[in-house]
């Protein structure tokens, strides 16, 4: 895929190539000053992405184009975006991927994502000195550890260059995006003479567009368009965009991180002991309840199914791996890594919850239609 048949680059494949993204980075490395105080969502396992990907493919979608681009950022825990990428690559071979991070981390695994045959990384670039990254950014945690802001800025302008020469020395397609806020609306020349000056491929501009209830304001059109001028100046510049790709109608089964059915994983799985509630650890469930759709539509409760016996380790999460074929999830209070794992990578999400079991079911299915199913 060229740069202008790819949603992130050419105008006219924004309308018509689809492109979903897989929330499977769970820890980020920074938070702006300008971002809502938000709790951040989930992320979900590798094996879960690709089991959703099936999904939305197996449902019809022309999807073209696979992205990692959060909830955290991808290189923050690499094992878990490596092992999706590289899920999706041996599974769909022909499907472009790419992701999006701030840089921290990208010269040490430059050469693993090249050996996936990554499209484009995008590398978010808001300062040219660490003095303007400190004014932009609340903290930067490059690791797991608090430092102090000064130097965390100073260590983040150096990453950022490492990760996008490493980018380009494996061969990689490097596109910039820096949002625009009225602290470094003076540096956006200056971004794009330095990340010219590492070969980044193209540059995209964003303007900071604050909520209703925002303390900061946004920049003037005036200013965007003079930065913008003054950027062309040095590096190829994308036209203006809010989004990529077709991905509207995408992002939605993603993005809330709810599994849906398909064709053939229709059912959900539910450990309950009175029915009622989904009050059941895993381990210590006999018996499953069943849900699926009928002719008319109703998620209803089709039968119960014995639950291998307790013992045999993994061999029993196998087996019920097998018993559940058709089932698109299992419902459970809690449930060990090693079940959730086995059960995952024969395409079964475990969502631990205490909700009501009526309830759960009905939002898995998209709110179900009106009525009761007759049992």
């Amino acid at each position: 895929m060229t740069t202008t048949s790819h949603p992130c680059f050419g105008p006219s494949a924004r309308a018509s190539v689809a492109r979903v993204h897989l929330p499977v980075a769970p820890r980020t490395f920074c938070r702006t000053n300008f971002a809502p105080m938000t709790k951040q969502p989930a992320a979900i396992m590798p094996e879960d992405a690709l089991s959703m990907l099936d999904g939305l493919i197996e449902s019809g979608k022309k999807i073209k184009v696979v992205g990692i681009t959060g909830p955290g950022d991808p290189l923050a825990n690499f094992e878990a975006t490596y092992k999706t990428l590289k899920l999706v690559h041996d599974k769909y071979p022909r499907m472009s991927l790419c992701l999006t991070t701030l840089g921290i981390n990208g010269a040490e695994y430059a050469a693993k994502l090249a050996e996936l045959k990554i499209s484009h990384i995008t590398v978010l670039v808001d300062a040219a000195d660490s003095a303007t990254a400190e004014k932009i950014y609340a903290w930067i945690r490059p690791s797991t550890k608090n430092i102090p802001l000064p130097e965390a800025a100073k260590l983040l302008m150096n990453e950022q260059a490492a990760a996008i020469k490493a980018f380009k020395e494996a061969g990689l397609t490097v596109k910039v995006n820096t949002t625009i806020y009225n602290e470094n609306i003076d540096q956006i020349e200056n971004i794009a003479i330095a990340v010219k000056m590492l070969n980044a491929d193209i540059m995209g501009l964003t303007p900071f567009i604050p909520n209703e209830d925002s303390e900061f304001s946004a920049v003037s059109d005036e200013q965007i368009a003079e930065a913008r001028t003054l950027a062309a100046k040095h590096i190829e510049l994308m036209e203006p965009w809010l989004r990529c790709g077709s991905s509207i109608e995408l992002e939605k089964p993603v993005s809330s991180n709810l599994p849906k059915p398909s064709k053939s994983r229709p059912n959900v799985a539910v450990a309950s002991s009175s029915g009622m509630d989904i009050d059941l650890h895993l381990g210590h469930a006999h018996k499953l309840m069943i849900f699926g759709p009928r002719e008319d539509g109703l998620a209803c409760l089709l039968e119960t199914r014995e639950a291998p016996e307790p013992g045999g380790g993994k061999s029993r999460w196998e087996k019920l791996a097998e018993m559940l074929n058709d089932c698109f999830v299992l419902l459970c209070s809690a449930a060990g890594e090693t079940p959730k794992k086995v059960l995952a990578a024969k395409g079964i999400r475990t969502i631990q919850t205490d909700e009501n079991v009526e309830g759960t079911v009905d939002v898995l299915y998209g709110g179900g239609k009106k009525g009761k199913c007759k049992k």
